[in-house]
């Protein structure tokens, strides 16, 4: 093996359930929890010491340079702090890491996240504090997303909450595979339900009760319905106290520190998009453009083909998420889509699930020496992809690419326009809820080949009539001012 092969060598994944927030620990603290668990992991603490780079993504919390707090906790004086800001792929940390390794600029390099929003939670229920010790300072390197997210008209239509543009994704998708709308939520509860199960195995795991698909599709109990076709258990759960950590190094600096074969994962490839483009603007809302070619990139990188991929863990903040990424990655349906059970049953910590993820798909390919497995990151609403390719066994050199041009050229853009009035076809569509029940209707509707509008109604009955039969196939009319009717 080259000795510049980047190695995954030590795992750490740490999960506090601590009903009193002045005894809970702090995301900082559970951060470098999971860095000392790595180090027993990996069998040599010297790792530590040595560490070049560690590496995080910012969180709820708002430490200035939390990396170089952790590395004076760690004994690593030399190391460099780098920060991703929130909209940076996780999987662009793990390839700067795997670039900074294979370039010989450092020998080991250190990945770590955490959240503690359950502490916050629990502080705000009892009315106590839960505050955060200073980390100040600003890291060597911060990276921060180069675009926004949102369109104008989508804030000013309320369309922001991830939940709602996801629905819309989904719908979209449903539109696409000429679904009926019970057909539709069946299917995608049962991959839910089915994530459940793999969750209920795995003992990082948030949530670990198994759950039958009408558990999840329908609004009973606690399990409301946020915006159709999605209740709450399809949402991503980040009220989560969960930190993890991951460490690099060199495969001649492994020889060296005498790291156990056993221990050792190859970072094969690492291929993101970047590309960014609001959701109502683009095209095709069912298709990602940045994930088919992040996954041909990250493959061609690799060495590899898609059927050599043993283990998968497509993204999961929602269901569209996961079924696009089987789209776009040509993953056939019948194949398990998580080794974590996902972000609604594992946990969804904000800007760290990639690494819980990378964690426990690492502890999958120890235990199946010679398999591939595949890591994938996204960040906004499909707006960039990651993919992450990963084996017990070496190959093609380290590869990290940006995707970001191919993805731009092969997605298509439509104008979204403020005032469009007039007949129109509904593209997709999604529906609020209160107390009550359905109580606005959101669709984003084309008026003419790549003119668009998003509109809104307030009227409850067409709210309802929304989420009991298919829009897409019936005329609205658009007033000019942002609403619709039938």
């Amino acid at each position: 093996m080259d000795p510049r092969t980047p190695l995954l060598v030590g795992l750490g994944a740490v999960s506090q359930r601590e009903e009193d927030p002045a005894r809970a620990r702090e995301p900082l603290d559970l951060m470098g929890d999971a860095i000392l668990a790595a180090g027993e992991d990996a069998g040599s603490r010297e790792l530590l010491a040595r560490a070049g780079w560690i590496a995080c993504p910012r969180g709820f919390w708002d430490y200035g340079d939390p990396g170089r707090a952790l590395a004076e906790r760690i004994g690593a004086s030399g190391a460099r702090s780098l920060l991703g800001e929130i909209g940076v792929l996780q999987t662009t940390l793990f390839g700067r890491v795997g670039e900074h390794i294979a370039r010989g600029r450092a020998d080991v390099c250190i990945v770590t996240g955490g959240e503690a929003k359950y502490r916050n939670l629990r502080a705000q229920i009892t009315g106590s504090g839960a505050s955060l010790r200073p980390a100040p300072g600003e890291p060597e390197e911060v990276l921060r997303p180069r675009e926004d997210i949102f369109h104008p008209q989508e804030i000013r239509h309320g369309l922001v909450l991830p939940v709602k543009q996801y629905a819309m994704v989904e719908n979209a998708l449903r539109i696409a595979d000429g679904q009926s709308l019970d057909a539709h939520r069946d299917e995608v509860a049962a991959l839910w339900a089915g994530m459940s199960e793999v969750a209920a195995k795995n003992e990082s795991a948030w949530s670990r009760e198994v759950l039958s698909p009408e558990a999840i599709r329908d609004p009973v109990g606690g399990n409301r319905m946020l915006a159709f076709p999605y209740t709450k258990l399809h949402n991503s759960q980040w009220n989560v106290d969960q930190a993890a950590a991951l460490i690099f190094c060199a495969a001649g600096t492994a020889d060296a520190l005498g790291v156990p074969a056993d221990r050792r994962v190859v970072l094969r490839a690492v291929s993101d998009s970047n590309f960014m483009l609001p959701l109502c603007e683009r095209e095709a809302l069912h298709r990602c453009a940045g994930f088919a070619a992040a996954g041909r990139s990250a493959l061609a990188c690799a060495g590899l083909r898609a059927d050599q991929v043993n283990h998968r863990e497509l993204y999961s903040c929602f269901p569209s998420a996961v079924r696009a990424q089987q789209r776009e990655l040509e993953v056939p349906r019948e194949l398990p889509v998580t080794v974590t059970g996902g972000m609604a049953f594992a946990g969804g910590p904000l800007n760290n699930f990639v690494l819980q993820a990378a964690v426990k798909m690492a502890q999958v390919l120890r235990s199946d020496p010679g398999s591939v497995g595949m890591v994938n990151a996204v960040s906004g609403v499909l707006t960039k992809q990651g993919v992450s390719l990963w084996s017990t066994e070496p190959g093609s050199p380290f590869g990290f690419a940006d995707v970001s041009a191919e993805a731009d050229a092969n997605t298509a853009r439509c104008e979204l326009r403020s005032d469009a009035a007039g007949e129109a076809r509904v593209i997709s569509s999604t529906v609020e809820f209160d107390a009550e029940g359905a109580s606005r209707a959101i669709a984003l509707a084309e008026l003419e080949p790549g003119i668009r509008a998003l509109a809104t109604s307030d009227d409850r009955e067409l709210a309802r009539a929304m989420t009991e039969r298919d829009f897409s196939s019936e005329p609205i009319t658009l007033d000019g001012e942002g609403s619709f009717r039938r």
